[in-house]
């Protein structure tokens, strides 16, 4: 599948029915964790894969970097999610921790995309984290699924995460792609690190602050990522943002003004650089993604501006 272009619709009765099993691989991380407590609200069966020895029926055992699933786990299941990675902001990226973060993305995805195609009955649906990085530095510019891959080290490992799936999709499993921007969250991703910034007083733009970031809350996060479950006629790639980015200064103004703090110090480009490597690149760098795809399948935001976000974050909605 090309960067693009959206595959055909399937057929609507491909939706996940009431009751499903659902395989979910990172379901120990910030969304996953939140997605498998929706599911398994609504009476869904979550089966987590884990890398160790499985504690009991509702685990199944894999190895992504070495390409090792326990197969006959996902044997009955309606739907496999994949939110499995190394952490993009965990650590300074030297060469071998960028290596980790494609091999954890790309061959995980592989070994479920293989695994899922060789099933007797496959699974209806199969639900692929990616990530906005896919589109690169879009400036000003506001860029939607229609655009095709930007430059650098992220978009690389994205376009290789998106079409390791093509396993699954040849077998006719409906495939969804989940461009995921910066999630709003107390408990996770670049809001974790945030907060308590902010909280001390000690917040501000960072670089010039003009750069683009497109942010989603984590309850529509988990939101869409249901409603790319439920919905048949949704396949290939979706952008999993909210429908109006700001840049980093109007984000760090939402901030100062919700918790109350003042947000006068600057962070220096420099600095930046200095503290983070290449990473550094990814803060700096202005994402303008809409979630065209998103909206024109009938999904509504419960959080689309950011005060709203981060308000809902600090309540601990999820």
């Amino acid at each position: 599948m090309t960067a693009d272009a959206s595959p055909p619709p399937p057929s609507a009765d491909s939706a996940l029915p009431a009751g499903s099993r659902v395989a979910l691989a990172g379901a120990s991380g910030l969304i996953g964790s939140a997605l498998a407590r929706s599911l398994e609200r609504d009476g869904h069966t979550v089966l987590r894969l884990v890398r160790r020895a499985p504690r009991g029926p509702g685990e199944v055992r894999w190895d992504p970097e070495e390409q090792r699933i326990d197969a006959a786990g996902l044997v009955g299941c309606a739907a496999v999610v994949n939110l499995a990675g190394a952490g993009v902001a965990s650590r300074r990226w030297t060469e071998g921790y960028k290596r980790r973060i494609r091999d954890s993305r790309v061959l995980g995805t592989a070994t479920l995309a293989e695994a899922m195609a060789a099933l007797e009955e496959p699974p209806r649906v199969f639900v692929n984290g990616s990530a906005m990085g896919f589109y690169g530095a879009t400036g000003d510019r506001a860029v939607d699924e229609s655009a095709p891959p930007g430059d650098g080290f992220l978009p690389s490992v994205c376009v290789e995460w998106e079409e390791a799936t093509a396993p699954a999709q040849e077998a006719g499993i409906r495939t969804v792609l989940a461009r995921t921007g910066l999630v709003v969250a107390r408990g996770g991703g670049a809001w974790a690190r945030l907060f308590p910034l902010f909280r001390a007083g000690l917040g501000g733009r960072m670089g010039n602050g003009r750069q683009y970031w497109s942010y989603i809350s984590l309850h529509d996060e988990v939101a869409a990522l249901r409603h790319a479950l439920d919905t048949g006629s949704l396949s290939g790639p979706v952008n999993l943002t909210a429908p109006t980015p700001l840049t980093n200064a109007e984000i760090t103004r939402a901030m100062g003004r919700v918790l109350h703090r003042p947000t006068l110090v600057p962070t220096p480009e420099a600095l930046l650089r200095l503290a983070l490597g290449d990473m550094a690149g990814d803060i700096l760098t202005s994402q303008r993604v809409l979630p065209t795809r998103l909206l024109e399948s009938g999904f509504r935001f419960a959080f689309p501006g950011i005060e709203d976000a981060l308000r809902a974050a600090l309540r601990r909605t999820d």
